[in-house]
């Protein structure tokens, strides 16, 4: 184990051992992860016979990264038996362990994706409050400047800075509808174990409004207008209102412009502004994605996917039945 742990890490990885399972050695080494785009180091481990994850959180905190605040928040979803049970975690060291999930394909899943997703978000938003961080729309300003310091603005995106920033100034959220948020929930932040789904990855968990989440589901695992609206009437339990459908039509726009920023700032390296103006279909590239045709972890992909994002959310800022979308909401 010592000579994949991190030395200055190794004795906090010791002490959870010890904590959670009385031995502070696992079975056998350690075996690295792929991880998410968080920096967290994953590695795992077996003890007793049985698979765990051991979770190394980043020394510099991803966006809004705060892992007390994070910590909480997967501690909270756990006991609500949505995330794996967390048998560790301590947010000064930064170590966590917590069960493994033996994921399955997601295409193998047999039952009603939507239907599911929609009674996981409930029951999330259902449960104690999430601790605090900031107004949503706010946040994403922080983001949008980031992604100008980067260096990858173009016209195009200007524009659509704009036009976001005109929405944010008249959407509201209203107090019941600031619920227990994950904000991240995209297609390798929902496992499927060959029984039921689960929720992993919390470090963008924070108070929000509920439809930052329902924008994510529709967006990352929804094929079309039938499956946006057994998402909603799943999660309300009845037949959606024009108003709670005009208000996840907007967010799905927020959505888009959300990760476009994320996976261009993750492709920034490059060095060069996000082609908006020449972005291949967002359709297009998901098709290749799950073909395994494009690989995610060379940042050239990230910052086209980023690209073909931030097109999806300009056509919806700039799509004509976007005031009457806003004016529904109201």
């Amino acid at each position: 184990m010592r000579h994949l742990i991190p030395s200055e890490k190794l004795a906090a990885v010791e002490e959870a051992l010890l904590q959670a399972f009385g031995t502070a050695a696992p079975d056998a080494p350690p075996r690295p992860m792929i991880g998410g785009m968080s920096g967290a180091r994953l590695f795992r481990i077996r003890v007793g016979g049985i698979p765990y994850i051991l979770r190394l959180e980043p020394e510099r905190a991803p966006p809004f990264g705060d892992p007390v605040r994070a910590h909480a928040c997967m501690r909270i979803a756990a006991e609500a038996c949505l995330a794996p049970p967390v048998r560790y975690a301590d947010a000064a060291t930064g170590v966590v362990i917590m069960d493994l999930i033996a994921e399955q394909p997601l295409t193998e899943y047999r039952g009603d994706l939507m239907v599911e997703l929609g009674q996981s978000a409930r029951l999330l938003h259902e449960t104690k409050a999430f601790p605090p961080l900031v107004d949503y729309l706010a946040g994403m300003d922080v983001l949008l400047g980031w992604f100008r310091v980067a260096g990858l603005v173009t016209p195009e995106a200007d524009e659509l800075f704009e036009r976001f920033a005109a929405f944010r100034d008249r959407y509201a959220t209203p107090e019941a509808d600031l619920v227990s948020s994950h904000n991240d929930l995209n297609a390798r932040n929902v496992l499927y174990d060959g029984r039921r789904l689960w929720l992993i990855d919390w470090d963008a968990a924070f108070l929000a409004d509920r439809y930052v989440d329902l924008a994510g589901l529709a967006n990352w695992f929804g094929a079309g207008a039938e499956d946006t609206e057994r998402l909603l009437a799943t999660y309300f339990r009845a037949s959606p209102t024009e108003a709670q459908r005009a208000r996840l039509w907007l967010m799905r726009q927020v959505n888009h412009l959300f990760y476009g920023v994320m996976f261009a700032l993750s492709g920034a390296e490059l060095r060069r502004p996000a082609d908006i103006a020449g972005a291949r279909g967002l359709a297009e590239l998901r098709a290749d994605l799950a073909g395994g045709r494009l690989d995610l972890h060379r940042a050239g992909v990230r910052l086209e996917f980023g690209a073909a994002l931030l097109a999806e959310a300009l056509a919806g800022f700039r799509s004509a039945g976007f005031g009457a979308q806003l004016a529904r909401a109201a």
